[in-house]
């Protein structure tokens, strides 16, 4: 009987708990909801470089936009759609997969799930729902490329990957045709490690370039390339790059300039896009007249520029901003 009785005023709470919420169906449904955002990264967002402006970016989406936001680090393609369809079944409005490898997941998933718009920073897979921002670092790189071939001493330049992926490569070789602007012919060689986050492995390549007379480099390799700046640290007479966010003091002693990309600002103009219902799937691209790439100069070592360098490179850098130079790209 007592039972019974629990039952029946369980049962009365239930309804009335629905008529009260029925009431509150007239409020924006929007603002109950919130704006949702996510975001999933293919290594540490604490690299100080590629992730960790993602995840700097979406800290702001939540800032700005007051969204609820959430982050998973995710290391296998079987990883990124299972937090695509995570995020997208729990109701989240806008999905980053924050690189060229997410397109596959954002595709599949996204024929399931219609209303989350799904975005890699990286690519060419457009679907109604799916997007890529693609952002020119080759722009700031192929500026790089000429200051490289412009000082090295031995005449020799080198790069240092992580996985070998197109965006990466398409990077790397913007760098070295940049150097062909160079007064003089330059060697150009690259090494892969096959991944993002072997910090010894990426010192190991990169102090095996400048055994081989390498005196500059630059580097596209995430969490790894903590070892790309330890080798430069290491090395006398050998000035790097470094790029995706601004390294310079990283090796203060050793990084000349950095490609940077502010990513928090290119996400936040896709959030805002979202949020407000003007997003339209295509290809979002953010180059050196946007202010999203950008070349950041290591004032302490200027002196390491040849007179006339720099002026150089900010001439070719303000031609490709006016369009006046095309940067080559890799087919992706």
């Amino acid at each position: 009987m007592l039972r019974a009785v629990k039952h029946l005023m369980y049962g009365f709470a239930v309804v009335m708990a629905g008529l009260f919420l029925g009431c509150q169906s007239g409020s924006d449904s929007t603002s109950e909801a919130g704006f949702k955002v996510a975001l999933a990264t293919p290594g540490s967002i604490r690299d100080a470089g590629w992730n960790q402006s993602a995840y700097e970016g979406l800290l702001r989406i939540e800032k700005e936009l007051g969204a609820e936001i959430a982050h998973q680090e995710t290391r296998t393609p079987q990883d990124f759609e299972a937090a695509f369809r995570d995020f997208a079944a729990r109701g989240f409005d806008l999905v980053f997969g924050h690189g060229f490898e997410y397109q596959d997941a954002a595709a599949k998933v996204g024929r399931k799930f219609p209303d989350t718009v799904f975005i890699t920073t990286s690519g060419n897979t457009i679907r109604p729902n799916v997007s890529p921002i693609v952002f020119e670092l080759e722009q700031a790189t192929y500026v790089l490329g000429f200051v490289a071939g412009s000082i090295s001493r031995r005449a020799k330049i080198g790069a240092i990957g992580g996985i070998k992926i197109p965006s990466v490569e398409s990077t790397f070789l913007a760098f070295r045709e940049g150097a062909k602007r160079a007064p003089r012919r330059v060697n150009y060689r690259s090494s892969y490690i096959g991944n993002w986050t072997d910090v010894a492995a990426a010192r190991e390549a990169t102090l095996a370039q400048i055994a081989e007379g390498v005196d500059v480099l630059i580097h596209n390799a995430n969490e790894a390339a903590h070892g790309f700046f330890q080798a430069a640290k290491e090395s006398d007479g050998v000035l790097v790059f470094g790029t995706n966010r601004n390294q310079n003091d990283l090796a203060p002693q050793s990084v000349l300039a950095s490609a940077i990309l502010d990513i928090p600002r290119a996400l936040l103009l896709v959030a805002r896009e979202v949020e407000s219902e003007q997003f339209w799937s295509r290809s979002i691209r953010f180059g050196l007249r946007d202010d999203v790439v950008k070349v950041d100069w290591n004032e302490a070592l200027a002196a390491e520029l040849p007179a006339g360098v720099r002026d150089a490179a900010d001439a070719l850098a303000k031609e490709i901003r006016q369009g006046t130079v095309q940067v080559p790209r890799g087919n992706f």
